[in-house]
């Protein structure tokens, strides 16, 4: 999430939602090295403009010789999917095998990192009760002291606009709307 002038407030809180949806998501199950563990729908080939496409296919490429890499160092990883997920298996088994765990790290520099211009395509679509939760969470800041708090999209994602993070009213909405998506109320000593 980039965003010309949002402070590091904003990108912990958003970053938050984001991480708390994953989560509820994926089941807790993926980690970082197993980039796009398990999804049950393809989802087909991006909407976007030619840019998007070009980016994807470029993008998925990159994963192709990071599953080859993986597949040298004796690893049995399927081709990339039409958005670029490779379906590794159940991440508690893939980071307790010692010899995945050593391809991953091998293969490692291989593994190319998600275009900025595609993380949103490339996301899962929310379930209902994911998108009552950030309606809940976007009404709760904007009611508690955070008016210009982003409103959810037509997707149930909240919009990634520049708020005023940084006002008594934002740090008390906050704190008070935080435990909605399972974030603590109380951030800690400087992080709110």
């Amino acid at each position: 999430m980039s965003v010309g002038r949002r402070g590091p407030a904003g990108r912990v809180l958003l970053a938050g939602v984001v991480w708390a949806a994953a989560l509820t998501l994926s089941g807790c199950g993926g980690g970082g090295e197993t980039q796009g563990v398990a999804s049950a729908r393809d989802g087909g080939a991006p909407k976007g403009g030619s840019a998007d496409r070009g980016e994807l296919a470029e993008y998925i490429e990159g994963r192709r010789a990071w599953v080859a890499c993986l597949r040298k160092e004796g690893v049995e990883a399927p081709d990339p999917d039409a958005k670029g997920r490779v379906d590794l298996g159940d991440a508690r088994l893939v980071k307790s095998d010692p010899k995945t765990r050593r391809a991953l790290e091998k293969c490692a520099d291989l593994a190319p990192p998600v275009p900025e211009s595609l993380e949103k395509l490339l996301q899962p679509e929310l379930t209902a009760r994911e998108k009552e939760t950030n309606k809940r969470f976007s009404k709760c800041m904007q009611d508690n002291g955070a008016p210009d708090f982003p409103d959810v999209a037509e997707d149930g994602r909240i919009e990634d606009v520049v708020w005023d993070q940084t006002s008594a009213g934002a740090k008390r909405a906050t704190r008070h709307c935080n435990p909605i998506i399972g974030l603590p109320a109380d951030p800690g000593p400087g992080k709110g």
